[in-house]
């Protein structure tokens, strides 16, 4: 059978077994129909089935999770965990609460989740979890509540060499030590259970800063290889959280300068650049909507949701020479990247998981424009979260620096493997290409080796 005939039988049989997942749909046909080069090259992966049995999760979870509301009231969410892939080592992957949530959405995290912890070189899987539990609006008690009962269920599945969750959307510090927490007193064991702990118990220096550090040294990478350098780049950012906030900080660190950020309300843009006191101040204390920047920061300018052009985020139509989008999936569309194409921007560097809808990377291929896919330039998050793994096994607790130099340094392999692997396929440019390929070539020679099972 030719392999792109395999492929399209893999992709019908996906839409077949499980209805409705169009995430998911997306993320297995862009991976896929990338490795064509190499599933031509080596008839190995076809004779062993590779394709049919990686995109299948070795174990779904789908739990139901009840708590009490500040008024006593019983609520109910549903609570997930994907274990799709511990060929290279436990299950690894964020949890994320967020009301969008569902089996599809947690599929293609986790599916994307085998590759970008491949290309680490760290020995970890893939996995992803979460709940359609929505933590704005509720108060500190109903947010412990929440990750209490949700840890009740999940405990039952995770173990230190088995699933090691961390945090995602809507799964920060506060979320994680409650989780902790609950885990410890369910099970009497204080284990490296979770990443993204509290230094104080076990976290890492740089994991909250890491996918956002990390995305910025992808870029600089990248940008080196083709005679070019970071520093004096103007670049717009998207998202409001962790990945966004220690991008712009990186950026401000390596001489560019941030002029955007967004949250689900709206969009801030500031060309003088963006104040990083203010938004650490309103997003990581307060909690509070971008509209408050604005009227702190009178010269920057705030532009609400329903005032973005239509099919398009306000963010990608400010001229810039760098593109961060950091925030979710698909949100930088066709209208975005031909905006950004006209205003002249050089490099579009995913720090989100997926954040480009498929027309629009047809769009960017087709104008040669520089493109970093998030499983390569947002991996620093997950390699930081094995480094705590790594702290905790060895009881070491490692400085601020010694974390950021591995980090620098597990994104530099991770840009010369995938570089590299471009290159060996005569794409060279073609990260996307470089990453799916170098990812499953891990993943799918282990499978091999380690037989059917």
């Amino acid at each position: 059978m030719k392999p792109s005939k395999q492929v399209e039988e893999v992709l019908q049989h996906i839409r077949e077994c499980s209805p409705g997942q169009n995430e998911f749909y997306q993320a297995v046909d862009e991976v896929l129909f990338s490795l064509l080069p190499l599933l031509n090259e080596d008839s190995r992966y076809r004779e062993y089935n590779i394709l049919q049995r990686i995109v299948v999760p070795e174990r779904t979870v789908i739990f139901k999770v009840n708590w009490l509301n500040d008024k006593g009231k019983i609520e109910t969410n549903l609570g997930y965990r994907v274990q799709f892939s511990s060929t290279l080592g436990p299950y690894k992957g964020g949890l994320r609460f967020h009301p969008s949530v569902n089996l599809g959405i947690i599929k293609f995290l986790g599916f994307e989740q085998i590759f970008k912890n491949a290309l680490t070189n760290l020995g970890i899987g893939g996995g992803k979890g979460g709940s359609n539990f929505n933590p704005k609006g509720k108060s500190e008690n109903e947010i412990m509540k929440f990750c209490q009962a949700y840890m009740l269920e999940l405990y039952r599945h995770i173990g230190k060499h088995t699933d090691i969750p961390a945090g995602d959307i809507g799964v920060g510090a506060r979320e994680i030590g409650y989780l902790f927490g609950q885990y410890k007193k369910i099970t009497n064991e204080f284990d490296g259970i979770l990443t993204g702990k509290g230094i104080n118990w076990g976290g890492s220096k740089v994991r909250k800063e890491a996918t956002g550090y990390g995305s910025v040294y992808f870029a600089e990478n990248f940008l080196n290889a083709n005679n070019d350098s970071i520093k004096g780049k103007i670049c717009t950012v998207s998202g409001s959280g962790n990945v966004a906030i220690y991008t712009i900080e990186k950026l401000y660190y390596l001489g560019a300068k941030p002029i955007t950020c967004s949250d689900s309300r709206g969009t801030i843009y500031h060309k003088k650049g963006i104040d990083l006191t203010t938004l650490k101040a309103i997003k990581e204390i307060t909690y509070q909507s971008l509209e408050v920047y604005a009227k702190i920061h009178h010269d920057a300018i705030y532009i609400p949701t329903h005032k973005y052009p239509k099919g398009g985020h306000s963010v990608w139509h400010v001229p810039c020479d760098i593109a961060f989008p950091s925030a979710t999936q698909n949100e930088l569309t066709l209208v975005d990247v031909k905006a950004l194409y006209k205003n002249g921007c050089k490099l579009i560097n995913e720090g989100a998981n997926m954040p480009t809808t498929p027309d629009a990377l047809e769009f960017i291929k087709e104008k040669g424009i520089l493109f970093s896919p998030g499983k390569a330039a947002n991996a620093g998050g997950v390699a930081t979260s094995q480094l705590e793994m790594s702290q905790n096994a060895s009881m070491q607790r490692w400085t601020f620096s010694e974390v950021d130099i591995k980090l620098h340094q597990i994104m530099r392999d991770i840009f010369d493997t995938v570089y590299k692997t471009s290159i060996e396929f005569d794409s060279k440019g073609d990260l996307i290409m470089g990453a799916n390929i170098a990812g499953f070539r891990r993943v799918a020679n282990s499978m091999i080796e380690q037989g059917a099972v």
